[in-house]
């Protein structure tokens, strides 16, 4: 059974004073669990090295995506294969972060691996500076937590100038460039999570800005420019995908903007490869039957409980859940119906004794840096709840 400790929660004000303003779910109950989760330090280490070996197995699997042609089979819009290959093959288009699903990890639970969030992940503010805040709050050790993610953005923000593990030599190569931050106007949460973002690029010692999509110029011949400026970097808080579908002609000019070299994009066009379920299947199939990893296929698994999820969905949406028999127990709607689907093999999350579901979110910034849970039903969705986690040995 889970550990699990109930704590004061952050007040309201509290959180709202730290930007944090998405704290109460439509049904005006508390998006922030009132409850902390105990592992041990041998648990935290595990989801360490397991991110860390999928990276280098997703990297693999992207490679053989490229190789062999496979967009479509996994469900990549034609319009950005040019602008996912550019990417790819230059390493100035650096992954500044993700973050992994996993099921699994306690009560000598296997982790296995449901999805990686490679493009825009959710749940950075909450995983990097709430659950830290909540145990400082609760006069708890604020450092006994599965928690560098600040930390380790800074410095892979250091690595798009010096492009490797060593960062020392940052002020030696840094020439000045700009980094400009964007997300959509009107989502809060992807707000102060671009401007999180914007200050770990400022410590790391770049120049920056922050703008609304919608105010930013896009040209072929001369890049990315707010207000007058220019811009070596974009960081945009906005899915590959979306881009493909709904903003074609921008798609257009993102892909000669990088042909011409006028910017690098965060996260690169390639991180959609790795967001995409359709690479679970080209997972599989390079490595079949390996411990992280569930069985998963383009058609229904034969005589096994199987998730149905869409290429690329989000939030739980268009996800149901199959028994062996064929029949369709558990679904949720969304927006994702005419996507393509992905079965993946039923694994159980770990349970606490009210039977609710706990996924952890483990981020990735050139190494798994930080830790955090999702709390809700066998399918986790927009009321899922957050929580925190602090390390017990």
């Amino acid at each position: 059974m889970l550990n699990l400790k109930k704590v004061a929660p952050l007040s309201k004000e509290y959180l709202e004073n730290l930007g944090f303003k998405w704290h109460t779910d439509e049904d005006k109950s508390p998006y922030l669990a009132d409850e902390i989760l105990e592992i041990s330090q041998k648990q935290a280490d595990r989801y360490y090295e397991a991110v860390n070996e999928l990276y280098d197995m997703f990297v693999n699997a992207a490679q053989y995506v490229i190789d062999n042609d496979l967009f479509h089979e996994i469900g990549i819009p034609f319009n950005l294969i040019d602008i996912i290959k550019d990417s790819w093959e230059n390493d100035v288009h650096w992954h500044l972060y993700g973050r992994f699903d996993l099921a699994g990890g306690i009560d000598g639970k296997a982790i296995k691996l449901i999805e990686f969030n490679a493009d825009t992940p959710t749940s950075l503010f909450e995983s990097a500076v709430i659950q830290w805040a909540l145990l400082k709050q609760n006069d708890m050790d604020e450092n006994s937590q599965f928690n560098g993610i600040y930390d380790a953005l800074v410095e892979n923000f250091k690595r798009l100038v010096t492009l490797s593990d060593d960062t020392s030599e940052f002020d030696k190569y840094y020439d000045g460039w700009k980094i400009l931050f964007s997300s959509i106007a009107g989502n809060i949460e992807d707000e102060i999570t671009t401007k999180f973002l914007e200050v770990a690029a400022k410590e790391a010692g770049f120049e920056t800005d922050f703008a609304y999509v919608d105010e930013v110029d896009f040209s072929d011949e001369d890049g990315i420019n707010f207000n007058g400026q220019n811009y070596e970097f974009w960081f945009k808080l906005i899915p590959w995908e979306s881009i493909a579908v709904d903003e074609g002609e921008l798609a257009l000019i993102l892909k000669n903007i990088i042909k011409n070299k006028k910017a690098i994009i965060l996260n690169p066009a390639y991180t959609l490869l790795f967001q995409s379920k359709g690479i679970l299947k080209i997972l599989w199939d390079l490595y079949p039957n390996h411990p992280l990893l569930l069985e998963s296929s383009f058609e229904p698994l034969d005589d096994k409980k199987m998730v149905k999820k869409p290429f690329l969905g989000r939030e739980g949406g268009n996800v149901s859940i199959i028994n062996k028999n064929g029949e369709t127990i558990l679904e949720e709607d969304g927006d994702y119906a005419n996507q393509r689907f992905l079965y993946q093999e039923f694994y159980e999350f770990n349970k606490d004794k009210n039977n609710n579901s706990y996924q952890a979110g483990v981020f990735f910034a050139y190494e798994g840096c930080g830790l955090g849970f999702r709390r809700g039903g066998e399918i986790l969705g927009n009321f899922a709840k957050f929580v925190s986690h602090y390390i017990k040995d």
